[in-house]
């Protein structure tokens, strides 16, 4: 792929699950987790200045990309963040790292965050990109999130139903809006991945183990565990989450110690305003 040029592909079997990565680089090991609905791609125009410094490892999460697709079950706990985290933990032991730093944006940072406070002796640093913790949002969500963050209440619906409507066109549904955002080639690589319909159906085990799962075990940690290590909190200036929410203040109840700012840019920031994204995390993972 031209856009990882210099990085190499890899297929990892956690035991769990088989995740795809690309790794380049050297130094500390950083690990970079993509959003939905897209894949490792994401980083593309980042993780080539990220591997100056670092040894980057962007991986699919497990029903993305080219990630496997483990079975689902009723509780959903497959596509729970606590199960994400752990194949990534396990990925990076094999690559031989014990702790890393990890950004994550969307659904890749709620992996992260979950993985900082499930195996705090891994995360070295933490970076989320657009989030604030997945109970959060939901208890605070009123009329204006619903509306606005409508996908989140029908990807949670029972299978088939979301499954079939995306199914009919996928490419109507995923990113019609504000393609010219992305690279042509970037843009093919999620195009060819979200039309599988076994990623679909993992896609919306991902939000359905959100409303389920997910939100049990933010609200059993909820003032009782903090995120211990130094961490890092991006937003983008230009989308809603600033305008509803306080986003550092929210975070300060989750870490001991989180510093964060806007980023001039919407949703896909790491995409639509590479620099200024690439400047804050190398600031904050190099000091």
């Amino acid at each position: 792929m031209m856009l990882f040029e210099g990085f190499q592909a890899a297929e990892i079997n956690t035991g769990e699950a088989v995740i795809h990565v690309r790794h380049g680089g050297s130094g500390v090991p950083l690990l970079l987790l993509h959003g939905h609905p897209q894949t490792h791609v994401m980083w593309h125009k980042i993780a080539p200045l990220l591997a100056r410094d670092f040894t980057v490892i962007a991986a699919d999460l497990r029903g993305y990309g080219d990630s496997s697709k483990p079975p689902t079950t009723p509780d959903h706990a497959p596509y729970s963040k606590r199960v994400m985290a752990r194949d990534m933990v396990e990925v990076m032991r094999q690559f031989g790292f014990e702790q890393f730093y990890v950004a994550g944006h969307d659904r890749g940072g709620r992996c992260a965050y979950r993985m900082a406070l499930d195996h705090p002796e891994k995360v070295l640093k933490l970076a989320t990109l657009d989030i604030i913790p997945t109970s959060e949002a939901w208890r605070r969500g009123g009329m204006d999130f619903g509306l606005e963050f409508w996908h989140w209440f029908f990807l949670a619906q029972p299978a088939p139903l979301p499954e079939n409507m995306i199914g009919a066109n996928p490419d109507n549904y995923y990113f019609a809006n504000g393609r010219d955002v992305f690279d042509p080639e970037a843009m093919a690589e999620y195009r060819r991945c979200t039309r599988n319909p076994e990623t679909i159906h993992a896609m919306c085990e991902d939000y359905r183990a959100g409303a389920t799962l997910d939100y049990q075990y933010d609200e059993a940690d909820r003032g009782k565990r903090k995120i211990t290590c130094p961490m890092l909190a991006l937003w983008a200036a230009k989308d809603k989450l600033p305008e509803w929410y306080d986003v550092l203040a929210v975070w300060r109840d989750w870490a001991e110690n989180v510093q964060g700012r806007g980023i001039n840019a919407g949703h896909y920031m790491a995409e639509e305003a590479p620099d200024e994204t690439y400047a804050a995390l190398h600031a904050f993972f190099i000091a």
